[in-house]
């Protein structure tokens, strides 16, 4: 990811671009980014690191029962990348 000089500089923009008038507009504004910074400083220090969020949810499809079949969505969200991205 860090080979794309665009993409290198995106992936850090987190570090120099948190909001100053206290709006959130990006998880880099967030009171639980400013929790893992102070729990993680030396990770927090990076400003290279890579935040990833995953999500996932099982369900039944068709809502059988006596099925043995489920769905799991698999969701990976990049929170290093600017919000117009």
């Amino acid at each position: 990811m860090f080979r794309s000089e665009d993409m290198a500089r995106d992936l850090r923009w987190h570090f120099t671009n948190k909001s100053i008038d206290g709006k959130l507009r990006h998880p880099v504004d967030s009171v639980t980014w400013d929790q893992m910074n102070a729990k993680y400083p030396s990770f927090a220090s990076e400003e290279r690191n890579v935040r990833l969020g995953l999500s996932t949810y099982g369900f039944n499809p068709f809502n059988m029962k006596n099925s043995m079949y489920s769905c799991w969505p698999v969701l990976l969200v990049n929170y290093n990348l600017p919000p117009d991205l």
